[in-house]
């Protein structure tokens, strides 16, 4: 084993993708956002470089097959690249053949972007089980040589010093090296003292002393690491996350760089690999199976749909609405061929300038401003007579209904319906994340307009529809804000349109704020309701005499 080195290893992987995120950004929304990755990761081997450190990258497979180039330049650079599995879960969340599949699907997919054998692992989230002799039997099994999941901290381990340090495990035909995580103890007790959170949440001075005492009683080489994501002060800030998580993704980010070049600084680091003295191993790039194209079987031609994005104050959203726009014509290619209309109502902040950052040049995308502030039914309208096509979808720019669920909703504006509806509330929809009081009120009022409207739906607020264009020509809203959105709904109602209900889900926003003022809208609803049963029963306005 190398003397005279400490040992480092980096996460590689993006901030939406880590364990404070994962309630509110399942794995299928991750293809949606803006990826920070190679920056971040360009960023931590400068960093490295300019130390002379060298480390162990522990990547996802999913990373691995999206940024081929960036974690080749992390191989080139001389660092060892080792398995995070591929899709990020914790070890009790599969079975043991799903592992399996799990450790070789990632393995692939970096082993094809750096043309390396692949020798190490960690955990995605959390740690392998207490003995964690099976999954070490299955990585040992398909070739891996080290594993880096544990954590040997609290009163489980204070009994088992041998745990906390370098070590073989074995059994019958197999073995593989742990190399966990570093820890002090205090009154025998074993704590953390390795780095990324675990560092970033303590105070400076704290962690340094804990380190140096760590360096002073122990043969054994310290064991740092980080996330390339605690590099970006700049990240986005995810407004759905709750605060005890808000501050174990967020504090201290804007000092995590400085302290983490001050310990490569202060030490001379090496890789796992280069420590176990594990020598790189060339391999044949695995080609990457072929998948047939759905849209080449296609033989229809491809139907022409536009997209109104009405937009306010969403400089923060938009690198986050492009991602789910890009994910959608990727998926749909050859079904459907996509325009669109961002009507910026009179924002702010720096949404203009976004906008024609992200979509100016494009010659699918419209882009028009309103002077002042409008609401978001008269943004939508603009964008609906400026729309190029028959079918008109409307959708929400920070992507609370999932744009990629229009492909389910368009086929259902058959020539005899005019609007297809998003409905969350429906028995096949659901909601994520919203406050129950929020969905209580929601449901009732939907309720009232159930007893009012032809339309007996589960709910009917969403901004999230399939227009026929061609219904709207003749609607003036009285209501320019989100209650114009249900003033929509109300008059194709009353003239008698065909409206089509479908089950969708609801996720908080993610990024900003929202621009909804809850009290405000249900006090507009309440009027809204008695205008729709005046206009109905005419007979019952005050003041209006009775006919005869």
């Amino acid at each position: 084993m190398r003397s005279g080195y400490q040992i480092l290893s980096v996460n590689l992987e993006d901030y939406f993708q880590v364990a404070p995120m994962r309630r509110i950004i399942p794995e299928r929304f991750w293809p949606r956002f803006d990826l920070r990755i190679e920056r971040t990761t360009l960023a931590a081997l400068n960093l490295l470089d300019r130390t002379g450190a060298k480390a162990t990258f522990f990547v996802s497979g999913w990373v691995a097959e999206r940024c081929p180039d960036l974690v080749a330049e992390v191989s080139r650079r001389g660092h060892d690249v080792a398995s995070k599995g591929y899709h990020h879960r914790r070890f009790d969340q599969m079975s043991a053949e799903e592992f399996r599949s799990d450790l070789r699907r990632s393995r692939d997919a970096i082993e094809r972007a750096t043309g390396e054998a692949v020798r190490g692992y960690r955990i995605a989230e959390g740690s392998l089980p207490g003995d964690g002799r099976e999954p070490l039997r299955i990585l040992a099994e398909e070739g891996f040589l080290f594993d880096s999941s544990l954590r040997p901290f609290g009163l489980r381990y204070a009994r088992h010093p041998d745990a906390r340090r370098i070590h073989q495990v074995a059994g019958e035909g197999w073995s593989i090296t742990e190399v966990p995580l570093s820890s002090g103890t205090c009154l025998g007790i074993p704590y953390p003292v390795t780095g990324g959170n675990y560092m970033r949440q303590v105070p400076r001075s704290l962690f340094e002393r804990a380190v140096a005492r760590r360096l002073r009683a122990s043969d054994e080489p310290w064991h740092f690491y980080f996330h390339v994501w605690e590099l970006d002060p700049e990240q986005p800030r995810v407004s759905a996350v709750s605060g005890l998580q808000r501050l174990r993704q967020y504090r201290n980010l804007e000092t995590m760089r400085e302290r983490v070049e001050h310990h490569l600084a202060s030490a001379r680091f090496t890789s796992i690999a280069d420590h176990l003295e594990i020598a790189a191993e060339a391999v044949e790039r695995r080609p990457e199976a072929q998948q047939a194209s759905t849209a080449a079987l296609r033989t229809e031609p491809a139907r022409d749909v536009t997209i109104v994005v009405p937009c306010y104050n969403e400089e923060e959203t938009l690198p986050y609405l492009a991602g789910n726009l890009a994910s959608l014509e990727a998926s749909t290619r050859g079904v459907y061929r996509f325009s669109y209309v961002f009507v910026d109502d009179g924002s702010q902040d720096q949404t203009w300038a976004v906008l024609n950052s992200l979509f100016g040049s494009r010659p699918n995308c419209q882009l028009v401003q309103h002077p002042a502030n409008r609401g978001i039914a008269a943004a939508t309208m603009t964008g609906i007579r400026k729309a190029r096509d028959e079918i008109v979808c409307g959708i929400d720019c920070d992507c609370s209904f999932d744009p990629h669920d229009l492909t389910r909703m368009i086929p259902l504006l058959t020539p005899d319906v005019d609007m297809v509806q998003a409905s969350p509330y429906h028995r096949e929809g659901d909601v994520m994340n919203v406050p129950g009081w929020r969905l209580m009120l929601s449901r009732n009022l939907c309720k009232i307009y159930r007893r009012i409207l032809h339309h007996k739906f589960s709910s009917y607020t969403a901004c999230f529809r399939v227009y026929r264009r061609s219904a709207l020509r003749n609607i003036e809203l009285q209501d320019g804000g989100f209650m114009g959105i249900m003033e929509i709904f109300v008059k194709l109602d009353m003239q008698g349109s065909r409206i089509v209900e479908f089950p969708a889900v609801l996720a908080t926003r993610l990024l900003g704020v929202s621009k909804m003022k809850t009290f405000r809208v249900i006090r507009s609803h309440i009027g809204l309701i008695a205008r729709t049963l005046w206009s109905q029963h005419p007979e019952r306005v005050p003041g209006k005499p009775v006919a005869e």
